[in-house]
């Protein structure tokens, strides 16, 4: 068994996007073997963020875009708070990341994962043990 997997917003949106075809059947592959590897791991700064720009996307799938954060409910969201922060904070100023991406660096450190899945910041990075994995660039198969 592999480590925890965090999931930032882009490889969750994007499979509920089909614009561009290839990103979604990757996210799609994503979502399905964190989902059944139950080591998928994300926060509610993630969980808004899909919320927000599915609606964005989309401004009649609010019930699609709802049913979504539900379910995602289940990987047992890292709350924003006090901890959170202060670690997001630590990163930002010890990596030069943007606020948001710190916290969600914060999320990734404090939930155990040992890879953060996302496109926003450069593939292979170690940041403080965490590995980026640009998921449109690595398949499930390569990590579980």
């Amino acid at each position: 068994m592999t480590a925890p997997i965090f999931v930032d917003t882009n490889p969750l949106l994007y499979a509920l996007d089909d614009a561009d075809k290839a990103k979604q059947r990757a996210a799609q592959d994503w979502r399905a073997a964190l989902w059944q590897s139950r080591l998928g791991r994300l926060s509610f700064q993630v969980l808004n963020e899909i919320y927000a720009n599915a609606l964005r996307l989309k401004p009649s799938a609010r019930d699609e875009a709802r049913a979504e954060v539900r379910d995602l409910l289940a990987w047992n969201p890292v709350v924003l708070d006090a901890a959170v922060l202060e670690l997001g904070w630590r990163f930002q100023d010890r990596y030069q990341l943007a606020f948001w991406d710190s916290l969600i660096v914060a999320a990734a450190k404090l939930s155990g994962s040992a890879y953060l899945l996302t496109e926003d910041l450069q593939a292979g990075q170690m940041l403080d043990g965490i590995e980026v994995v640009n998921p449109f660039l690595v398949s499930p198969a390569d990590l579980l």
